[in-house]
This record gives structure tokens, C-alpha cells and sequence, in this order.
């Protein structure tokens, strides 16, 4: 299956297994022991963890629908900057004046869904991807962090959202910020 296309689920070909350093560094990143690290499935051109993909049920027994965590401070702090200046909104009417984009949010949507369930299905979040998809946009940080795990156009909201980092000079996937 290719991005961005619906069908059976498929193993992310983006994650990499996780390392203790990598642990060590999603600890440090995060602030925190991370939980229900299964793989890094983007990385800085240093190395370093980008985004974290995570099992739908946490360790604890509790289910998690983020599979793709962003943990990179820069990135973190860039889509907190782009939330506090309402560029959800933005992005939310043009999902709403915009069929050919919402309908590749909603692909975005089934294709994050598919790639989760190679690692699980947990009912009490079956249906539920992040970030507010198909419909809404509610956390750029889920979104940004799918883009980079799944490379562009897959999730256009996400492309969007690294576009704007760069323009506004707040983050880039092409440099290290670490």
C-alpha cells in the first residue's frame, strides 16, 4: 500500500526500531520517562528522535491514539507558536471551503488509522486517529508529527503546518535544532 492510500493495514515503513539512546533522549527530550515507544519513526538529520511512534495501548493498560508523538523540543515549541496564532482556525475554513483538501485530510485520517493498526486495536479508540482528523484541525503537533513519519502528501494539514515552521523560521526537518 502506498501513503495516503486506503486498505489493509501495513507496517510503517518509516519507523525504525528504538534504541536505549534513543530512549535516553526521548527521556531528556520530553521531560520524562516516555511510554509505549515502539519505534522512532522520524528522526533530526543529527539522529536524534523527531517523532516517537507509539502502541495504541500504553503499558499501563490505558489506550493512547497518538502513534505519532512529536518530541522534538524546536518542533514542540514551533507548533505551540503557530496554535497561539490561531492558524488552527485557518486550516479549519479551509478544510471547510476546500472539498479536494478535506477529502485528502480524510484519506490522511484512514491512513493513519491503517498504519496504527499493525501495532493494535484498542476498541475504546477504534475510529479515532489525532489531531482532530477527518474533519476538524485540533493539534498541529499529531499532524506535523504524522507528516514526518510518513513523508509528504499523505497528510496535507501536516505539510501545511512544516511549511509554516520553515516560512516563519520556527523549525525545519532539513536542519538540526538539537
Amino acid at each position: 500500500m502506498t501513503p495516503g492510500t486506503v486498505g489493509p493495514p501495513v507496517p510503517d515503513p518509516d519507523s525504525q526500531e528504538v534504541t536505549p539512546q534513543d530512549l535516553a533522549a526521548l527521556e531528556e527530550q520530553l521531560g520524562r520517562v516516555p511510554r509505549g515507544v515502539v519505534g522512532v519513526a522520524a528522526r533530526c538529520v543529527c539522529g536524534r528522535p523527531v517523532v516517537a511512534r507509539t502502541a495504541p495501548r500504553l503499558p499501563d493498560g490505558s489506550p493512547f491514539p497518538t502513534t505519532y508523538y512529536l518530541t522534538h523540543p524546536a518542533a514542540v515549541r514551533g507548533c505551540s507558536t503557530l496554535e497561539a496564532e490561531h492558524l488552527m482556525e485557518e486550516y479549519n475554513a479551509r478544510l471547510g471551503a476546500d472539498p479536494s483538501l478535506a477529502a485528502a485530510y480524510a484519506a490522511a485520517h484512514e491512513d493513519y488509522l491503517a498504519r496504527r493498526a499493525v501495532l493494535g486495536r484498542p476498541e475504546e479508540i477504534e475510529g479515532v486517529s489525532a489531531g482532530g482528523m477527518p474533519t476538524r484541525v485540533k493539534c498541529l503537533h499529531a499532524l506535523l508529527g504524522h507528516s514526518l513519519a510518513v513523508g509528504p502528501g499523505v497528510n496535507p494539514v501536516g505539510d501545511l503546518t512544516l511549511a509554516a515552521l520553515a516560512a516563519r523560521g520556527l523549525w525545519e526537518a532539513t536542519r538540526c535544532y538539537c
